[in-house]
């Protein structure tokens, strides 16, 4: 087994070389590359299959109880400082290689379907070749330098996949958002390293931890400055992971097409935030107010995103804010000392929400066919319903999501939410109220999607509808501008495809098996996965366990109270069917009318369609109140800078012509002044 251990650097490496090959193609052979579509997408799939293949090895390794492994070399040296690159291995690191491979494979295969008309075929594969390696050689660095480069390596990946129709205002908008927001936690991730190297002296992750502990008893730096300093970093999270407030690039990311948003807004990229909150624990761990701050910010993140989502109609943005929802609840256990539970967490919502999020695509994917090429259209779920009998594998897919992330035992949601909210219960019962409620709103506004989207009678076929849709986005509803890969009928015209001649169906159709193949596969750990964490046999905390010692972690796994367990759980489960039965009444039964409560709490209404009006309030804030400032400072440049310099410029231009007639080269005219100088100097001597 040490042979896979020495060669673990080939797993980021091989889609890393994929993507540069296949880059390479398009950049000197563009049309030659574009030529051997299939045989590029085959090439790149089989290198993260095979980096698949070796993160399972390593992962099997550490599960049978392998020391962690480390490998380093030095990268630069400079007297007293010194700095390594390489690898390491451990059950984290081994966890995230298995997660983000898995993703990555199916999430490829499903590619080859989803945009087999799109010109940019080979182009999108290329890109999530380069965003798998990124990721991957962020799970696996050994120290902060290391997994800084990587992190802003996932930001570009995620920067150029997001905005892969780059000649659609909409998706260039939403690629530059995410990019410039991500920037401003990675800059305090920057600003938190430099201040830890500043006061421990390491990059190393564990080092930095223990080092600034001691310095802080020892009363070397304050115990402010060690918060601050934990804060900082605690910002890189708050951004990759789309925490308040800088959560708001995530739904418009939903902009590139879907196989992104399975990749990276539910399994991956946003993970990154959790995994180095977990990389990190021994830097915050000790230091109770930044604990609290993050529990409390995924608290209420887990609440915001849940308020919002319930009365979204796009399949895509609701699922995105159900990501930011679920996202907090990880960042919550995090804060509240539950280690193995947010990571738990992280790694069965990483495989039913990726599930979801290529269901969506699916959904859309049969529906353009019905409602045209109008994105506005082919992802409202108004105009969808009934869908379950055009597309049966897609619908019992996405229900088997839908129980999973709405924790219905004995689906993998249920053990991994569930310990989140018991221990939010012993640390502080608001957390868990909050956690409870949204739990309940988590139902709700899944069974309304799945209800919308695939039972009910087929709405596809009318016309007042599709005019309503049509008029909101006109009136300034958010009109998106993004879709399956054959969304330009001019690109499929080109393909050959007789899906160009737009409405040529009247009912939605089944995906083909390159695209339901990966849903089925992602349905077993979606149903299963939880298993291996149930609390009376936790598999998963004992391989996980938290930065504590493993007798420690033993004997926190061994304690299962089965009157507690069923008390817990009994009560998440419990307002996860009030929530259900509450969606069933009112988008499946029709016994509650949904416009007539809408028009009762109108302001509460408008507040979630609106998304808490964070974007309007940045929008003015920092877009317009950015062109203020530009502007006054404009005047500043205008009236003080370049009126002094402009001054400066007359007094030499005035002062320049008087002394011209002064200097005429005449030594009579000099003898004059000299002589009226003279003078004047036996005057003034004179007078006094």
């Amino acid at each position: 087994m040490e042979p896979l251990y020495q060669y673990a650097w080939l797993i980021p490496v091989l889609p890393l070389a994929g993507a540069m090959l296949v880059g390479l193609g398009l950049i000197s052979y563009n049309k030659a590359t574009n030529n051997l579509r299939q045989k590029n997408a085959v090439f790149l799939v089989s290198l993260v299959g095979a980096a698949m293949v070796m993160a399972f090895g390593l992962l099997w390794s550490q599960i049978q109880g392998h020391e962690p492994y480390t490998r380093t070399i030095e990268w630069a040296a400079a007297g007293n400082f010194h700095l390594a690159m390489g690898y390491t291995i451990d059950p984290l690191s081994a966890l995230m290689l298995a997660i983000v491979t898995t993703i990555s494979f199916l999430v490829m295969i499903y590619t080859d379907g989803y945009m087999a008309h799109d010109r940019g075929y080979v182009r999108f594969f290329a890109y999530l070749s380069l965003f798998a390696s990124s990721m991957l050689g962020l799970v696996i660095s050994p120290n902060l330098v290391q997994i800084y480069i990587f992190w802003e390596l996932v930001g570009m990946a995620s920067y150029l996949l997001i905005g892969f129709w780059y000649d659609r205002p909409a998706a260039a908008d939403a690629c530059q958002k995410a990019f410039i927001t991500n920037r401003v936690g990675d800059f305090g991730l920057l600003l938190g390293i430099l201040g830890l190297y500043w006061a421990t002296n390491s990059f190393e992750f564990n080092e930095v931890g223990d080092r600034l502990v001691d310095l802080v008893q020892s009363g070397a730096i304050g115990a402010g400055m060690a918060t601050l300093f934990a804060i900082l970093v605690f910002l890189g999270p708050v951004a990759k992971s789309a925490q308040f407030p800088l959560h708001v690039w995530l739904p418009d990311a939903m902009e590139g097409p879907t196989p992104i948003s399975a990749l990276i807004h539910a399994a991956t990229m946003v993970a990154a935030g959790v995994f180095l909150i977990a990389r990190m624990y021994p830097l915050f761990e000790p230091i109770p107010s930044v604990m609290n701050t993050i529990a409390w910010t995924g608290c209420f993140t887990a609440f915001l995103g849940a308020t919002i989502a319930i009365t979204q109609n796009d399949i895509k943005k609701g699922l995105a804010y159900s990501t930011i929802s679920q996202l907090g609840y990880m960042v919550m256990a995090m804060g509240i000392g539950a280690y193995s539970a947010g990571l738990f967490h992280l790694m069965t919502h990483a495989y039913f929400k990726a599930m979801l999020f290529l269901c969506s695509g699916s959904v859309i994917h049969g529906m353009e066919d019905v409602v045209g090429h109008d994105p506005t259209l082919a992802q409202d779920m108004r105009l969808m319903g009934g869908l379950r009998k055009y597309m049966p594998i897609t619908a019992t897919t996405f229900l088997i999501g839908t129980l999973a992330i709405c924790g219905i035992p004995p689906f993998a949601g249920f053990w991994s939410k569930d310990e989140i909210l018991g221990a939010a219960f012993e640390a502080n019962p608001a957390l868990w109220l909050v956690g409870w409620v949204t739990a309940g709103m988590t139902a709700f506004y899944m069974f309304r999607m799945y209800f919308l989207t695939f039972c009910g009678p087929f709405r596809g076929q009318d016309k007042q509808i599709r005019e309503d849709i049509l008029t909101e986005a006109k009136m300034g509803e958010p009109a998106l501008a993004f879709g399956p890969g054959a969304m330009d009928p001019q690109e499929l015209a080109e393909a050959g495809d007789d899906h160009s001649h737009g409405h040529h169906s009247d009912t939605p159709h089944e995906s083909p098996l390159t695209m339901t193949f990966p849903l089925m596969a992602l349905a077993v750990p979606s149903v299963l996965i939880g298993l291996v964490g149930t609390p009376f046999a936790n598999y998963f905390e004992e391989f996980i366990f938290p930065p504590e010692t493993v007798a420690e972690a033993a004997e926190h796994a061994g304690e299962f109270d089965l009157a507690e367990f069923l008390i817990m759980g009994g009560n998440s489960v419990g307002i996860a069917l009030i929530g259900i039965t509450l969606a069933s009444l009112m988008y499946l039964k029709g016994k509650i009318d949904v416009k007539a409560i809408a028009a009762k709490i109108q302001p509460l209404y408008q507040l979630s369609r609106n998304k808490w009006y964070f974007d309007e309030i940045y929008d003015f804030l920092f877009v317009r109140g950015s062109r203020r400032l530009a502007r006054q400072v404009m005047e500043v440049d205008y009236r003080v800078v370049d009126g002094a310099v402009n001054l400066t410029g007359l007094i030499t231009v005035i002062t320049g012509e008087g002394l011209k007639y002064f200097e005429n080269g005449r030594a009579q005219f000099y003898a004059l002044i000299v002589f009226v100088g003279v003078l004047g100097l036996v005057i003034l001597s004179g007078v006094n």
